[in-house]
């Protein structure tokens, strides 16, 4: 790896970072008793409101359908992303410290990985507190359940509910991406060398 190479590795490990900064995902919900909207907000380590009441809102909402309440202190991914984040910005770092393209593919391998395991992560809690309904819920729909959508939008009674990635989701898009641009570059240059 050239030197320009290594600084963009560098660039591609600090951008994890942003993600402490800027939420990874949000939930947007429109419905006739809110007007200009409501939403939530999924950072690394925390879960918020769009606006200072929104999660208490949505949780108050949601006592009605039955769900559960979303208490952020009580999700343990919440408290261990931040150390998964840390670890793999040292992991970038050290790849473009040591210049050796195994060690970014494992690099580039882990960042995958550990995003489809968050993706899938997010659905199943997203199944869990949309089907495990209170059966005492003092609003009750036959056969309705409240599931938000992974990514897109989807209408839930008189809500529209919009998931979708947000700038710490993309941050984490780019760091694929500048590393992918960096091995494509590395394996064109082998097999010119070699050819």
């Amino acid at each position: 790896m050239n030197k320009k190479e290594r600084i963009l590795i560098l660039i591609a490990a600090i951008l994890l970072l942003g993600t402490f900064i800027f939420p990874i995902w949000k939930i947007d919900l429109n419905a006739p008793q809110y007007p200009e909207g409501i939403g939530l907000r999924i950072w690394i380590d925390k879960i918020t409101g769009v606006s200072e009441y929104d999660l208490n809102n949505i949780n108050k909402l949601n006592h009605y359908i039955g769900m559960k309440e979303i208490e952020p202190s009580s999700i343990p991914e919440l408290k261990i992303m931040p150390y998964i984040v840390i670890l793999l910005t040292l992991f970038g770092i050290t790849v473009a410290l040591i210049k050796n393209i195994k060690f970014l593919i494992a690099w580039v391998a882990s960042i995958i990985i550990l995003m489809i395991i968050g993706l899938y992560d997010y659905y199943i809690w997203g199944y869990d507190y949309g089907h495990d309904l209170n059966p005492t819920a003092p609003i009750k729909v036959p056969g309705m359940t409240y599931q938000p959508p992974l990514i897109g939008s989807k209408q839930l009674l008189n809500m529209t509910s919009v998931s979708l990635p947000d700038v710490g989701s993309y941050l984490i898009g780019f760091t694929i991406l500048i590393s992918c641009y960096i091995l494509i570059n590395y394996y064109k240059k082998v097999r010119i060398k070699n050819a």
